[in-house]
């Protein structure tokens, strides 16, 4: 594995895009104080993954981007992009050629790409591991370092050595699984505690758990009078109702028999009339007799006095049928107030049952709320439950753990090449 290319654009001096092409043996890069030569190193540290500013000798992370000259415009954006032959297939991915791209935005946005696909640092960290190369590799080593090494703490050097022994990885991943350990630890501690409070629940919520059953009793026989107070309401409402319906069919059947009866006796009337005209006709003719032939007036004066007599009849005839007709208007605007009536009664009688029905509804809402946090305190006992079943589980797995790092921790197994083999993790 070697470094093949390193491709510029836009990073710290390097404005235009610039690539550098490297081949098997040594390459140098000269050149005069100021010309660029560091900042080749800058960016190989900053494409991998270097997050420390002052490592790349600037103020901040926006310095690294172009920052323009008086003949030139600031660039917009940093990128730098290292393309390794894998050939040998030293890092554990299947491609033979390796490109790992770095941009970096005046915004403060970033991205890494692995072969052209958006990637994460821990991937490209991951991906040097062990292999010198990275941002804290022994592969890059710039002015001063080799004092610093050797005049370090014993731990700066055993990171390096670490580093070149290949075991970094493992130890990376030993501290990760302590660390997992102590959260497991804290997470063990947080669910005694939950356990300790849910325990001095359990007590009010056995109260709370009877009141409620209590209540699901009282509730069923409520709904259950609710339904029977209905019914008989219902019952009492559709008697009323066929009752109005019953007097309401009287009245109309007196109402067309008063308006027959009228209709007769105004046929009546007219014919009586028609009568009277046709007498009084006749008696303007035996008048005209009369006074033609007084001989004939004896017999004449007997029949209209019977003809007058039989007016007279027929005049309070006609009188008592006005009277019966104003009776029967009369009669007629009382049935008609009555039917009023029986409206406005029939009208109360419906808001009445329609508050009825309301009051059920509320009483069934107020079920389902009910109903509801019933059944969600339900689930959450029987979450509480699994979470318990399964905390002792894992409790009951750490010794094992434990016993597994302690075997790790003493050196004991098999030797290779002087060293001892790392434990699999």
């Amino acid at each position: 594995m070697y470094l093949k290319s390193i491709e510029v654009q836009g990073f710290k001096s390097f404005a235009n895009k610039i690539l550098f092409e490297f081949h098997n043996g040594i390459t140098g890069i000269v050149g005069p104080n100021g010309s660029g030569k560091s900042n080749v190193a800058d960016a190989v540290r900053w494409v991998l993954g270097e997050q420390r500013i002052k490592q790349l000798r600037g103020a901040s992370m926006q310095d690294v981007i172009f920052a323009g000259t008086e003949a030139r415009k600031p660039q917009g954006f940093a990128s730098v992009a290292i393309t390794l032959d894998n050939s040998d297939h030293e890092l554990a991915v299947e491609y033979d050629q390796v490109t790992i791209t770095r941009r970096l935005y005046r915004s403060g946005e970033s991205e890494y790409r692995l072969n052209g696909s958006a990637c994460r640092l821990k991937d490209i960290n991951e991906l040097f591991y062990d292999t010198g190369i990275g941002k804290e590799g022994y592969s890059i080593i710039g002015q001063g370092q080799i004092d610093k090494i050797l005049s370090g703490r014993p731990e700066e050097r055993r990171e390096l050595f670490d580093e070149a022994a290949g075991i970094v990885k493992f130890k990376r991943r030993k501290v990760i699984a302590q660390k997992k350990l102590e959260d497991e630890k804290q997470n063990l501690l947080r669910i005694t505690d939950i356990l300790t409070e849910l325990e001095k629940q359990v007590g009010p919520l056995k109260k709370q758990s009877e009141a409620a059953r209590e209540y699901l009793r009282l509730r069923d026989e409520l709904k259950k009078y609710d339904a029977n107070l209905f019914l008989m309401e219902t019952e009492g409402l559709r008697a009323e109702l066929h009752e109005t319906a019953r007097k309401e069919e009287i009245a109309s059947a007196e109402l067309k028999e008063a308006v027959e009866k009228q209709e007769s006796l105004k046929t009546e009337y007219e014919a009586l009339s028609q009568v009277i005209e046709a007498l009084e006709r006749e008696i303007a003719s035996m008048q005209e007799e009369h006074s033609r032939a007084n001989g004939m007036n004896g017999s004449l004066e007997g029949q209209i006095n019977v003809l007058l007599e039989q007016i007279n009849t027929e005049k309070m005839n006609a009188e008592h049928i006005k009277a019966r007709m104003a009776a029967i208007d009369e009669e007629l605007r009382e049935k008609h107030q009555k039917k009023e009536e029986y409206e406005k009664e029939r009208e109360g009688i419906s808001a009445e049952a329609k508050e009825a029905l309301k009051r059920q509804e509320e009483a069934e809402s107020n079920l389902k709320r009910a109903e509801e946090a019933i059944r969600k305190l339900d689930e959450d006992i029987e979450a509480d439950k699994n979470r318990m079943i399964g905390n002792l589980n894992e409790k009951a797995a750490l010794p094992e753990t434990a016993a597994l790092h302690d075997y790790a921790g003493t050196g004991t197994g098999p030797q290779v090449g002087g060293l001892p083999e790392a434990p699999e993790i």
